[in-house]
């Protein structure tokens, strides 16, 4: 009787089969060396919106431009662990805490765990969820509206 109300799946040439789960379509995509994340699209019941199925389709090829403000925004975010941890207000777990001085040395200190792509303020939204080696309570986000960066939230909730 529940499959009454379950929508189909969504199939995408480009990023397969998308079921529909949590009030999203629901898939995985691939980034670099990242592969097969979860990833999320807004939608209707009978299929992602379109604008948000376009910009899950053009991140893996958006990626590459966005890497530079990813990088910057989470060494910034690394930058207040780092003094803390000078100074002897942060203990440091193990030989896990990164000695990070360049921005592009974070890859080796983040994990991205989701995507997720919907609207805010009217205009398409993407956020890219990482973990980091430097904040283990929080998962952190890189939004892009329209596929300008904006910026590095703080604490999101991975899909």
């Amino acid at each position: 009787m529940f499959d009454l109300f379950k929508s189909a799946p969504f199939s995408d040439p480009q990023l397969g089969e998308l079921l529909r789960s949590r009030g999203h379509w629901r898939g995985s995509i691939s980034l670099g060396s990242d592969e097969n994340v979860p990833l999320a699209i807004s939608g209707t019941r009978s299929e992602p919106d379109a604008p948000a199925l376009q910009a899950a389709r053009e991140v893996a090829t958006q990626f590459a431009a966005w890497r530079p403000s990813i990088e910057e925004a989470l060494l910034e975010h690394y930058g207040p662990y780092a003094e803390s941890l000078a100074r002897g207000e942060l203990s440091e777990a193990g030989a896990a805490f990164p000695k990070l001085v360049d921005a592009n040395e974070v890859w080796g200190a983040v994990a991205l765990v989701s995507v997720s792509i919907g609207f805010l303020n009217g205009k398409v939204s993407t956020e890219l969820a990482y973990t980091t080696l430097w904040d283990e309570e929080h998962t952190v986000g890189a939004c892009f509206e329209d596929g300008e960066f904006i910026e590095l939230c703080g604490s999101v909730m991975p899909v």
